[in-house]
C-alpha cells in the first residue's frame, strides 16, 4: 500500500514535450527571418512540393537552415519528411535507399545528391531515469517518429530548425532560432546523455563554435570536459570523416586550438598531444605557439593562397613531432623506426593500410629534400615522379616555414621551381573504406613479330603500330576515372 501511494506522487517519466521549449512549435514567418527561396536549391524545393502533393509533411532541415539564417551559403540542403524510405522511393524514380543504422534516401540529380530522411523518434532511454553507469551509445536508430520527436532527438538547437517553403516559415520546437540570434551552441536535453549517445557531438560543438563564431553554452561546455573520454568509443571511420571535413575548412589551426582548450585534442590525438605536454605543460593555453599550432597555421595560410592540400599532408604535420627525433638518430633503419613509432597511432586511429604506407613514405623522404646537387638531376627527376612526392614536398615546405629554417626554405625553393605534379583526385578521400579500386591499365598492343628470316616488317606497318600504341596509351591515361565519394557507408554514423 505504501509503495502504491508513493508511486502516485513520484515524478512521471519525461515525455517528448519536456525536451522542447515550444511543444506545439513556434512559427517565424517571412517578415521575421532572412531566408529567401532564391537562396535555396530549386530541386530541394521541388522535392518538398512533391512530397506535400502526396500529403506528406516535408521541411528543409539542419545546417542548411542554420547557414541561411546566419547569412552563409549552405554546402547542401537536407530534407526531412513524414514519408518512410519506401514511400519516398515510390514517389521518386531517381533515388536510392542507403544506410544501416538509419535508412535514408538519396535523390539523384545531375551533378548533385539531395538527402531525404524520415522523422526519427526519441531514443527510449531518454524517457527513463538516467544512471551514470548506463551505456547510451546509439548503435541502431531505425525508429520513425513525428516532427517534434525528430527535433528533440537532434544534437544542437541551432541544427533543429525546420523551414517550410509552403508559407516561408521556420518551425522551431527547441529555441534554436533564439540561440542563433544569441550566438550560442546548446545541446538539446541533458548534454551528459547526448554526448554519451553520440560522442562525436563534442567535436562538432567545438567546430561549430569556431567556424560560426558562437559561444558554447556553459552547461554544454562542462559536459564536454566531463565526458571527453567517451570519444574513445566512437567509430574510427566516423572520426576520420570528421577530420577530413575539418581539413577542408581552411581553419584547421583554430579548430585544433578549440579542441585543445576543451581537453579534446589529447583524447583524439593522444600521442602528438603527449609530445606537446613534455615540451610545455601549459600548451593548451597557447596552442598556436606550439610547433603543431604553427604548422597548421602555415597550412591554413597556404590554403587561402590557393595551394592544394590533401588529408595526408595534414596527418603528416600532426604526427611530425613523433618522428622528428628519428631524423637525427643514426641507430637502426629509418623506415623501420618510423613505422614502429607510428604503429600505435595508426592502430588506435583506425588508419587504413594504404594510407599508413603513404604516410611512412612521406616521412622517409623528408631528408631527401635537403639534397639539391645539380649532379643528381636524374635522381631528382625520378624522385619527382613518385606518387607521394607532392604531399612529401608540401610537408617539408610547411615545416621549414613554421620553424623559420632559412636553409630548409631555400632547399624547398629549389624543388618548387620545377614542381609540376599535383595530388591525384583520390588523394582527398583519406580513410574512405569503400574506395573504388583503380582500374588495371590497358596492356599496350604487341609489336609485330619479325618473320622467320629475321627481317623486319615494312616501315609503313611499323609506323602504324607505333601510332596505335601511342593513341591507346593516351586514351588509357585520360580515361582513368576520378574517385567518386561513396556515401552509403558514411551515413551509418552521420548526424543528419
Amino acid at each position: 500500500m505504501f509503495k502504491f501511494l508513493t508511486s502516485l506522487f513520484r515524478k512521471k517519466a519525461d515525455s517528448v514535450d519536456s525536451f522542447l521549449m515550444y511543444p506545439e512549435g513556434k512559427r517565424y514567418y517571412r517578415e521575421t527571418h532572412s531566408i529567401r527561396r532564391a537562396n535555396i536549391d530549386e530541386d530541394a524545393i521541388k522535392i518538398i512540393n512533391r512530397l506535400n502533393k502526396f500529403r506528406y509533411k516535408a521541411y528543409l532541415v539542419g545546417g542548411g537552415v542554420r547557414d541561411l539564417l546566419m547569412g552563409k551559403r549552405p554546402k547542401d540542403f537536407d530534407i526531412v519528411t513524414s514519408a518512410t524510405p519506401n514511400q519516398i522511393k515510390r514517389i521518386f524514380n531517381n533515388c536510392r535507399i542507403i544506410g544501416k543504422r538509419f535508412k535514408i534516401v538519396h535523390i539523384i540529380f545531375k551533378g548533385k545528391i539531395i538527402e531525404v530522411s524520415t522523422f526519427r523518434s526519441l531514443p527510449e532511454h531518454r524517457l527513463e531515469k538516467h544512471k551514470a553507469e548506463n551505456d547510451y551509445l546509439i548503435k541502431r536508430d531505425n525508429s520513425f517518429g513525428t516532427a517534434k520527436e525528430d527535433a528533440a532527438r537532434r544534437d544542437f538547437t541551432i541544427n533543429s530548425l525546420f523551414y517550410d517553403p509552403k508559407n516561408d516559415s521556420i518551425l522551431d520546437y527547441v529555441g534554436g532560432f533564439e540561440d542563433i540570434q544569441k550566438k550560442i551552441v546548446r545541446v538539446i536535453g541533458d548534454p551528459d546523455i547526448s554526448f554519451k549517445e553520440d560522442p562525436v557531438r563534442m567535436l562538432r560543438a567545438v567546430k561549430f563554435s569556431v567556424l560560426l563564431g558562437l559561444d558554447i553554452e556553459k552547461k554544454t561546455k562542462l559536459a564536454i570536459k566531463k565526458n571527453r573520454l567517451e570519444l574513445e568509443k566512437s567509430s574510427t571511420a566516423r572520426l576520420l570523416e570528421e577530420y577530413n571535413k575539418m581539413f577542408r575548412t581552411w581553419k584547421t589551426s583554430i579548430i585544433f586550438e578549440g579542441l585543445a582548450e576543451n581537453h579534446l585534442l589529447d583524447v583524439l590525438f593522444k600521442e602528438p598531444a603527449d609530445k606537446l605536454k613534455k615540451t610545455d605543460p601549459e600548451w593548451r593555453e597557447h596552442f598556436m605557439e606550439t610547433p603543431l599550432g604553427k604548422r597548421l597555421a602555415v597550412t591554413d595560410k597556404l590554403l587561402s593562397a590557393r595551394e592544394e592540400m590533401t588529408p595526408a599532408i595534414f596527418y603528416s604535420l600532426i604526427f611530425y613531432d613523433i618522428v622528428k627525433d628519428l631524423y637525427e638518430n643514426d641507430r637502426g633503419h629509418l623506415a623501420h623506426n618510423i613505422k614502429e613509432s607510428l604503429q600505435i597511432v595508426f592502430e588506435r586511429m583506425g588508419i587504413p593500410k594504404r594510407e599508413q604506407d603513404n604516410l611512412v613514405k612521406i616521412f622517409i623522404s623528408q631528408p631527401r629534400f635537403q639534397v639539391t646537387d645539380d649532379e643528381k638531376e636524374r635522381q631528382n627527376s625520378f624522385f619527382k615522379k613518385k606518387d607521394y612526392f607532392y604531399d612529401a614536398f608540401m610537408v617539408y615546405k610547411i615545416v621549414a616555414i613554421s620553424e623559420g629554417n632559412e636553409a630548409a626554405v631555400q632547399s624547398a625553393f629549389f624543388w618548387e621551381i620545377s614542381l609540376r605534379q599535383r595530388p591525384k583526385p583520390d588523394s582527398h578521400q583519406f580513410g574512405q573504406q569503400n574506395r573504388k579500386k583503380e582500374p588495371n591499365k590497358k596492356r599496350p598492343p604487341r609489336k609485330k613479330q619479325r618473320d622467320r628470316r629475321g627481317g623486319s616488317s615494312s616501315n609503313q606497318n611499323q609506323n602504324q603500330n607505333e601510332s596505335q600504341t601511342t593513341n591507346s596509351g593516351e586514351r588509357g591515361e585520360s580515361q582513368e576515372p576520378r574517385q567518386v565519394r561513396e556515401s552509403s557507408s558514411e551515413n551509418e554514423e552521420r548526424e543528419v
